[in-house]
């Protein structure tokens, strides 16, 4: 057990650095939308979500409802559901439903990634590891990049604030390149958020996000339909 949690804190090692250098950006930009250093720390305490909580800090500077929170939380977030029954297929025996519903706390793109490449079925204490530095470095970077924010010049943070959406354009980036379907999904949601920012200014920030992750969805979906086993 021992030895099966150190295995997982140190294939968290390079997750944990990687988050660091992300949430310090987020860090900053929760602080340049009003909030404190605590109320910031306490967000990436209860969320590991770079997008969801970047979308939320959004929604509470433009003063949003919560059902707009819910929704766009629940739009941008579900992936994990389908990363958490993929990862079930992977895990040991001794996973009894109270560890199932720790680790769910867990699972982040990163995580899940790192998990899922393991050779042999995943234990809890590996995953406790795993996630354990993980959720260090991603609170460490939001405690330093938010108590940085009250500190530094404007000019600084504004700079230092473009990690955050970085990190995005990794992300979106590569698989755009090989796949015109994500390439297309991106393009929509990008002009969709455009129309939102400067034509239909009437609707929040909450709202513009649902829909324009909505429509990029719904209309990749069609034009680029997953073809089913059978057919192929």
């Amino acid at each position: 057990m021992n030895s099966q949690f150190k295995k997982g804190l140190l294939h968290g090692i390079p997750i944990a650095l990687g988050y660091l250098s992300v949430s310090f950006g987020f860090g900053i930009a929760a602080v340049r939308a009003g909030l404190s250093v605590l109320e910031a720390v306490m967000i990436s305490v209860t969320n590991l979500t770079s997008a969801g909580q970047a979308a939320g800090v959004e929604i509470i500077a433009a003063a949003g409802t919560l059902i707009e929170m819910a929704l766009t939380q629940l739009v941008i977030n579900i992936r994990y559901s389908l990363m958490g029954i993929s990862l079930s297929q992977k895990l040991d025996k001794s996973f009894t439903v109270p560890h199932r519903l720790a680790v769910s706390y867990g699972i982040t793109n990163e995580i899940f990634a790192v998990a899922s490449a393991q050779i042999h079925p995943v234990t809890p204490p590996y995953m406790y590891g795993l996630i354990l530095i993980s959720f260090l470095g991603w609170s460490t970077g939001t405690l330093l990049g938010a108590a940085a924010g009250e500190i530094l010049p404007l000019m600084v943070t504004d700079a230092m604030g473009l990690v955050l959406y970085g990190m995005f354009i990794a992300i979106i980036v590569p698989p755009s390149r090989k796949q015109k379907s994500v390439l297309f999904a991106v393009l929509v949601a990008a002009a969709v958020s455009i129309l939102f920012k400067f034509v239909f200014t009437a609707v929040s920030a909450g709202f513009a996000i649902i829909i324009s992750a909505c429509v990029a969805a719904a209309l990749a979906a069609v034009i680029f339909p997953v073809k089913e086993e059978a057919e192929e």
